[in-house]
């Protein structure tokens, strides 16, 4: 009876001591911090500068601050990585979502982080966006703009939508817990707009149209004379390149070819413009 009643002491005493132990690491060793990132394209994650994995990627950690890299596999044009400072807080998750863009502006996603309360009760949220100024709703209902802070929120799940000119409307659905204040920084991608194709420049250039003769065609002179040598003849409705024309302007220079010119009589022709494109055409076989 007297070894069952030191036994039973004996049990009493590790039990309490047991749950002594217990009870100093629940109020004295912070819990652990959650983290969770996703990203698209898939990344390469790095807190404070080691490689840890890749996304999706979710771990526990001791709660501190930590520098957060992410770098996304990029099969084209390279993405800009990403790289924030980011405060885990014990008890909690911190989610970071990035979806990259072809630029940083293009880009969006989002930091939710959380600071503790003096209440246990409380609740509070800040929304930061980039660009500033962005127009929150909050469950359907309008709270102004951004940067927003509010102690007067419930807790549990909370839609928000952002949206702001130029850029795309992005809707975020956050957890609101009692004893934290939530921060959410959010970044909205821009809008693309489409670029017009540059139109080519249209250029007006100088042609020559041979116009009826007595004979259905027009001799073509090596030099502005009627007595110089024939070096073609062209047909009445056919149109060449102007090249110029002598100073009394009774002859007029046409390319007849790459290679050949010569010179026609103004009496039977007639000078205009035309589209530079349009007179690629109009040089006779």
């Amino acid at each position: 009876m007297k070894k069952l009643r030191i036994l039973l002491i004996i049990f009493l005493i590790v039990f309490g001591l047991a749950g002594l132990g217990l009870l100093f690491f629940n109020f004295f060793v912070p819990k652990a911090s959650g983290l969770l990132i996703e990203t698209t394209p898939v990344s390469a994650v790095y807190i404070n500068g080691e490689e840890v994995g890749r996304t999706p990627y979710t771990s526990l950690r001791k709660p501190s601050e930590i520098v957060l890299r992410l770098i996304p596999d990029s099969f084209g044009t390279p993405l800009s990585p990403f790289e924030e400072k980011i405060n885990l807080v014990s008890g909690v998750e911190t989610v970071v979502r990035r979806y990259f863009g072809n630029s940083e502006l293009t880009t969006e996603g989002e930091i939710l982080s959380f600071e503790k309360l003096p209440s246990k009760n409380g609740t509070g949220i800040t929304i930061i966006t980039d660009p500033e100024s962005a127009q929150v709703t909050i469950n359907g209902v309008s709270k102004g703009t951004t940067p927003y802070t509010s102690q007067n929120i419930e807790a549990g799940v909370n839609k928000i939508k952002l949206n702001t000119q130029g850029f795309k409307d992005r809707e975020v659905e956050v957890n609101i817990i009692k004893g934290f204040k939530l921060i959410a920084f959010i970044k909205l991608s821009e809008i693309e707009i489409p670029k017009t194709p540059e139109l080519p420049r249209v250029t007006s250039v100088k042609m020559v149209k041979i116009l009826k003769t007595p004979t259905g065609f027009l001799r073509v002179r090596s030099a502005a004379s009627s007595s110089a040598q024939e070096v073609g003849r062209v047909n009445e409705g056919d149109e060449y390149s102007y090249l110029g024309e002598d100073t009394q302007g009774s002859w007029y220079k046409i390319s007849l070819s790459e290679d050949k010119m010569g010179w026609v009589t103004s009496q039977y022709v007639q000078v205009f413009t035309k589209d530079a494109e349009a007179s690629e055409s109009a040089k006779s076989p």
